[in-house]
């Protein structure tokens, strides 16, 4: 939470932002995953290239996932291409493209002001309503709802 109210503010984002990205590298490296995390970090393997995958899915979130596609580009079948994402992310790559795509709509109703059927065209959803249900499942709670807390929380945690 720290790291979105950063959002409307790039002067504290440009220093503030490294700090806390590095405290939650701390927190996962030190938690019940983190034995998990750091055996990837040290195992190599198939990660470099689960990482250029995740590289890819984050500059084309708003497009069509094509698991063909880049398994081809990988030198990896479909199937050996799920393992090792979900092995790496825990997540297969359309979990991780909808986290990312829901997220980033997230991010684009609190810092660019955007209603809830706008940020999901950006996002690449075709269909407002499927759009609402996958936040509300990730979230907890429907989209303006959840923008209204957060902003209502930003505005909490800077009166004080």
């Amino acid at each position: 939470m720290r790291l979105v109210r950063l959002v409307g503010s790039p002067a504290h984002a440009r220093v503030l932002g490294p700090l806390i990205t590095r405290e939650i590298l701390y927190w996962l490296l030190i938690g019940e995953q983190g034995s998990r995390l750091r055996h990837l970090a040290l195992q190599g393997g198939y990660t470099p290239d689960i990482i250029q995958a995740v590289k890819r899915l984050r500059q084309h979130f708003d497009q069509p996932l094509r698991i063909e596609e880049i398994a081809r580009d990988l030198g990896m079948s479909v199937s050996g291409f799920h393992h090792h994402f979900k092995t790496v992310t825990a997540l297969s790559p359309l979990q991780f493209q909808k986290q990312l795509r829901l997220q980033e709509a997230r991010r684009l109703m609190l810092s660019e002001d955007l209603d809830a059927t706008s940020a999901a065209y950006r996002v690449g959803y075709q269909d407002a309503a499927y759009f609402n249900r996958e936040y509300k499942s990730l979230f907890g709670i429907p989209p303006m709802r959840d923008v209204q807390r957060l902003r209502g929380e930003t505005l909490a945690f800077s009166g004080q």
